[in-house]
Order: structure tokens, then sequence, then C-alpha cells
């Protein structure tokens, strides 16, 4: 899927009950991610530090959905084992996990490995993330090897930057995390500056001459 395509609805049996996405998602954003198999070792951390960090991403207005190609019954006994590794999970496990047996939603949301992706008894879901507006269009996706765990802290940061520049006139540099200058886009008009940005933007000298990196905290 490429980014800002509607994300397409469908519905599935969670651990929490059956789910419309669309309905579901309501006028929240969701992090939709794949893990290859219960009881699998990073599967367990990921789930489980995504868990830890719930409250998080519901202060982000953001839902959590994780989907592999795993029986009901299979997540719901794998989720006592994520708590028993993560103690510091607060209070029940806090998103569904999609059950997928027949693979066709890990299909249709392109989740495969390129290697796997026909075989119907061994083919796993990859380390795949997508990041869905509330308006249903996908915002961002990552997609990681099946031996490379994700980063929770960089899930939550890139969520940050995507709420920060959604009225499209601002950009958020490399390592950016919240609280540090954002890059006012080369498409807003110089004259426009002090209207849309009234806390003031540094411009940088560069030896072109060019006033194309322009730095604001006014966002």
């Amino acid at each position: 899927m490429r980014l800002n395509a509607v994300f397409p609805n469908f519905q599935a049996d969670t651990t929490q009950g059956p789910i419309d996405f669309y309905q579901w998602l309501g006028d929240s954003w969701a992090v939709v991610f794949s893990h290859p198999a219960d009881f699998t070792p990073v599967c367990t951390t990921e789930l489980g530090r995504i868990a830890v960090h719930a409250n998080e991403f519901k202060k982000r207005n953001v839902k959590l959905l994780s989907i592999s190609c795993d029986k009901l019954q299979s997540h719901k006994d794998w989720v006592a084992d994520i708590k028993s590794y993560c103690l510091d999970i607060p209070g029940e496990f806090p998103y569904p996990i999609i059950a997928d047996e027949k693979r066709e939603l890990a299909v249709k949301l392109d989740m495969l490995d390129e290697e796997q992706k026909d075989d119907t008894e061994a083919g796993l879901t990859v380390r795949a993330l997508y990041i869905v507006g509330p308006d249903k269009k996908l915002k961002l996706s990552m997609v990681y090897p099946f031996s490379t765990g994700r980063n929770v802290d960089e899930i939550l940061r890139v969520i940050d930057s995507l709420q920060v520049t959604a009225n499209k006139q601002v950009a958020t540099p490399a390592n950016w995390k919240p609280g540090d200058k954002v890059m006012v886009l080369p498409s807003v008009k110089k004259e426009d500056l002090p209207k849309l940005f009234p806390k003031g933007v540094d411009t940088v000298k560069m030896p072109s001459g060019i006033e194309y990196v322009r730095m604001t905290n006014d966002y």
C-alpha cells in the first residue's frame, strides 16, 4: 500500500470480540501491526512493550491492533505469557489481537515475506506496522524482518511527528523529538511567516544564499 492510500476496511475476530475496522477506528488514529507467530520470543517482547506503553498511545488518540495467522484461542493463551514476561503491563491486556488463521487479511494488507507469501502452511506475517489516520488513509508504514524487534519509542516518535505536521506547513528534521524545533516547508512564502508563526521563525544562512532551512518552535 502506498502512503495516503485509503486503508481497506475489514471484519475480523479478535481477543476482544469481532470488529469492523472502520467502526472500531472511529475518529482515532490506529497502529495496525503484525507479528510472525504466537509463543515466539521476539513477538512476546514486542507485544509486551507496546502494551506497557498503551497509555502513551491513548494520550495521542491512537488505538492499537495486532494481527498474526494464529487461532483465536492461541492468542488468548499467549496473552497470559506476555503478561507474565512483562510484569509492568497495567491491568488487563489493553488491545485486541486479530486471529487471521486463513491468512486472508495478511494477504490483503501485504504483510507477508516474498519468499513465503504463497506458502499457506509455513507462511508467516512479517513485522509490518501501519499507522492509519482518522481519515482512513495510510500515514506511515514500517516493515521489519522476523529477526528484528521494533522500537516502541520510535513508533511514538513518528506518531508525534505525523500529528504535528498534519497541517502540512511544517516537517520534522532528522532525530526530531517533541519539544525540538520543526522546519517550515519551502512552499510557505516568506511574507506569510509572521501570520502563520507569530512566535517567530529562525532562518539558517547557507553558503548557497537560498533561504530554505527555517526553524520554529511555533507548532
